[in-house]
């Protein structure tokens, strides 16, 4: 089928949107029963410690993803990562309903690994389909569509949790994966397979170009990447703290667990619909308008701000006030504008070093920064109090990395050490 550019590009980001929707409603069935579950099981102390194994989760994932990427490339690796999320979600499922504590710890795991490494594929094919003019105008609806789905998830878990049960909520988890897959396929169908360099193509054992399956090798030559991923490690560093508080101060305030599910659930689905009135109104006035580099600078210092309250006054209020910002920005705003600087790089950098940036990026650092705190805490620290610290630290940090990454951004291509 020929298709005219424009029709091409919406098609593309329609398809996807819809896939996202799919698999973010799904993943509100499980984001907030797999906290519920872990802190029945193990308590929400433990938290810390269960978030530190999501490392070795996502270098295993990460490892698989790149074997599969070169063997069967981006079109099929995008179903089969998909399904197999499903399949896992519903054995899940199935030993939770029989009793078994432990599998409470790999849901946590696998829920932190499998929704980032479906949608930064997502996310992959979008910026190398589009351009940055189309970017600018559908990224804001792509994630406010995708945001559709995840209000409703939310909302449903919140209605459906006390009378269902908790552990009953994954079946809607898993079910989400299979009109996720097919949407997603639909995309590639109506837009094709990006293009890539000759030697990447027929790679089976041996490595592919720039740095193997990963293109790590891409991470020497590129200043813009290397500044990415230090970037999303901080940001994510601030993730996990403000989870942790919130968290922490949730289980303390509502400690029944159905009640605590659903009050999550209701939580995030307000979370959802503030991000996606800035998806839908805010994202494509502000990208067309103001430059890249303000806006980015713009996000850390809103969370700045957020942070001072909480440090100021310490409450669940408080906490969900700067939980909730950084999850609505992170999933609007900052988003749509950081996902323009991966477009005019190579296959290689949107396909391989972006998913070692925003998947074994995000997880690395979230996992990182709770194996130091569980190891803190073991040693008889109170890390609790030290959650909002780093929090306020983060954003200061993040704020500086802004400043470099734009300073020397004429917008490398990557040409040379990728295509």
């Amino acid at each position: 089928m020929i298709m005219s550019s424009i029709k091409r590009s919406i098609a593309v980001a329609s398809f996807i949107a819809v896939a996202a929707s799919f698999l973010l409603c799904g993943y509100e069935f499980i984001r907030s029963p797999s906290n519920t579950l872990f802190q029945k099981a193990y308590g929400a102390e433990n938290l810390p410690l269960v978030m530190s194994l999501v490392i070795p989760g996502t270098l295993l994932v990460l490892y698989v993803y790149g074997r599969l990427l070169s063997y069967f490339g981006p079109r099929r690796t995008l179903i089969m990562t998909t399904l197999i999320s499903g399949l896992l979600l519903s054995a899940c499922h199935y030993a939770i309903k029989n009793g078994s504590d432990i599998t409470t710890i790999f849901l946590y795991v696998l829920r932190e690994v499998y929704i980032i490494l479906v949608i930064e594929q997502y996310w992959s094919y979008i910026n190398s389909s589009l351009s940055e003019a189309d970017a600018k105008k559908l990224n804001g609806p792509i994630v406010g569509i995708a945001s559709l789905g995840a209000i409703l998830g939310g909302y449903l878990v919140s209605e459906l949790a006390v009378p269902l049960g908790t552990h009953s909520m994954l079946v809607f988890g898993a079910a989400s994966t299979v009109p996720a897959a097919i949407f997603s396929d639909l995309a590639y169908r109506y837009g094709g397979e990006p293009k890539r360099h000759a030697s990447e193509c027929h790679m089976q054992n041996s490595s592919v170009a720039s740095g193997g399956h990963l293109a790590l090798g891409l991470f020497k030559s590129s200043r813009v990447l290397l500044i990415l991923f230090f970037l999303i490690m901080v940001t994510q560093v601030m993730s996990a703290v403000l989870s942790l508080e919130f968290q922490s101060r949730l289980q303390v305030e509502i400690p029944d667990l159905d009640k605590q599910t659903a009050y999550s659930g209701g939580f995030f689905s307000l979370l959802n619909t503030f991000a996606a009135l800035l998806q839908f109104a805010v994202a494509p006035i502000l990208l067309k308008f103001v430059p890249v580099f303000l806006v980015q600078v713009a996000i850390p210092l809103f969370h700045l701000a957020a942070i001072s309250y909480l440090a100021i006054a310490p409450t669940l209020a408080s906490a969900g006030l700067a939980y909730m910002l950084f999850k609505v920005f992170d999933y609007s705003i900052f988003r749509a504008s950081k996902e323009i600087l991966y477009i005019p790089l190579s296959f290689s950098a949107r396909y391989r070093a972006k998913e070692v940036i925003d998947f074994f990026g995000y997880r690395f650092s979230k996992g990182g920064i709770s194996l130091i705190l569980a190891i803190f805490k073991n040693a008889g620290f109170a890390i609790a109090s030290a959650y909002t610290w780093i929090a306020l630290a983060s954003s200061l940090i993040w704020f500086m990395l802004v400043l470099p990454l734009f300073s020397d951004k004429k917008r490398e291509t990557l040409a040379e050490a990728g295509d």
